[in-house]
């Protein structure tokens, strides 16, 4: 790849790329310099064969202890809404991506860690994970968008306790709560991670990445605007030829019946 990372160590091995935040000695925790990188690492990767993204966390402690604490003591109120918007806007990037985007939390994952795994597609999570926002144990609130995607994720009343409470949970009991997708014990978690993987990448990436957007609607819009957006989304899968081609070639090989004349039976009668 071209570009070089002090915050980011990148492995790309064919369509996925292995990214592991690589800041040990600050907890992994979210800067403006690893915002940055972020937000070209994933400019960059969106120009290559990679179609799927899986985020670990550098050492054996953290995956990410969340923002960057030394950074945000330094800010005063109109610093710290530029710093939320900033981080807001990095984990609306990553929504936005039509990468598959993984994180395989490996350790600590709270505040703006946690936020940072809410905006990924998929989350693992191993034995050693402990996963929430505790922002309010230190006497601010969550700020990269955690008030607003996990209610959407586990509902109003689950989200306020975990909120409010600053607890962090252990992989099986984010597993129960929803807050993740697998638990798994931490020594299987990038093979896990690759094996779930593997049941997405042999599917079209172009339907994917609609489905991906598609879905994301439904945080933002209400049922009818989001039925347009899906529509619209649709209607982009027909931008490709592959259900047609896939149409055609079941047709040829007899897999699917029809009584309808097709153009292709016009040209042959």
């Amino acid at each position: 790849m071209a570009m070089n990372y002090d915050r980011l160590l990148v492995e790309p091995q064919g369509e996925i790329c292995w990214v592991r935040i690589n800041r040990p000695d600050d907890r992994n925790s979210i800067d403006s310099p690893l915002m940055e990188q972020l937000h070209r690492l994933l400019d960059e990767l969106e120009r290559t064969s990679v179609r799927a993204v899986v985020f670990t966390g550098a050492g054996p402690t953290y995956f990410i202890g969340g923002a960057d604490g030394v950074e945000m003591m330094r800010l005063g109120p109109e610093g710290a809404r530029d710093f939320s918007r900033r981080i807001q806007e990095l984990f609306n990037r990553m929504e936005r991506s039509p990468l598959l985007l993984v994180a395989a939390i490996n350790g600590l994952c709270f505040g703006g860690g946690f936020e940072f795994a809410l905006a990924c597609d998929l989350r693992l999570a191993g034995q050693t994970a402990r996963i929430g926002l505790p922002e309010v144990k230190v006497g601010i609130i969550p700020g990269g968008g955690g008030t607003q995607r996990l209610p959407r994720l586990i509902g109003v009343g689950r989200a306020m306790e975990a909120i409010l409470s600053g607890q962090l949970y252990p992989a099986a009991e984010a597993l129960e709560l929803g807050l993740i997708h697998q638990a798994v014990p931490s020594e299987d978690l990038v093979k896990e991670a690759a094996a779930r993987l593997s049941r997405f990448l042999r599917l079209p990436a172009h339907a994917l990445g609609l489905a991906k957007r598609a879905v994301k609607a439904s945080q933002y819009y209400d049922l009818p605007a989001g039925l347009e957006a899906e529509a619209a989304e649709f209607s982009r899968c027909f931008e490709n030829d592959f259900f047609r081609n896939l149409m055609r070639e079941q047709l040829n090989q007899g897999i699917l019946a029809t009584t309808a004349r097709t153009e292709d039976s016009k040209e042959a009668s």
